[in-house]
């Protein structure tokens, strides 16, 4: 092998290199993805109940259960069943349930919803769907267990049966771990 084309692999191979750690540094934000271990990132939407402003910060000391899901979604009707037991259960406990639809359709669709199925936590709503990109979901439902100092615990993607031992379980654990 010549000498210059010696030269021109190596300049080659530290300009592949440093384009490649440049692309990395661009998009390190975009692949720093939300899940166990990261803070949970505040959100403002509408209290459906109530129609006030609602954010993660109004829940802060407690164990929250948040649940991204639209009623026009069937595993979401199929996972709140275990969601009410769930929040049933801990009812006189630190524990919360927020459930954030991003139905695009008013607030009455929404509670049809909630009141077809007896449904008794807190119900949110963001029309913009806008939380969908805080939280970087993929669809609904989605949901994450988050501990009292707002830290994701758990990410399950899909439905969940929540009153299940597991998920009572490790609930039951943040409540005590002060």
């Amino acid at each position: 092998m010549t000498r210059q084309r010696q030269w021109s692999l190596i300049a080659g191979t530290v300009m592949t290199v440093a384009f490649g750690i440049a692309l990395a540094m661009k998009i390190r934000p975009e692949i720093n993805l939300i899940g166990p271990g990261s803070q949970a990132p505040d959100f403002l939407v509408t209290n459906v109940r109530t129609a006030k402003p609602a954010s993660l910060a109004d829940y802060r000391g407690k164990v929250i259960l948040l649940n991204i899901w639209a009623t026009w979604c069937d595993p979401c009707r199929l996972e709140m069943p275990s969601m009410e037991k769930l929040s049933s259960h801990l009812k006189n406990t630190d524990f919360r349930i927020v459930a954030v639809s991003v139905d695009k359709d008013g607030p009455d669709v929404v509670m049809k919803f909630v009141n077809d199925l007896g449904l008794h936590f807190d119900i949110l709503q963001d029309r913009s769907g806008t939380i969908q990109t805080t939280l970087q979901t993929t669809g609904v439902p989605e949901s994450f267990v988050i501990d009292r100092n707002g830290v994701i615990i758990k990410k399950v993607i899909g439905a969940a049966e929540w009153d299940a031992p597991v998920n009572e379980t490790l609930i039951s654990r943040l409540l005590d771990a002060h």
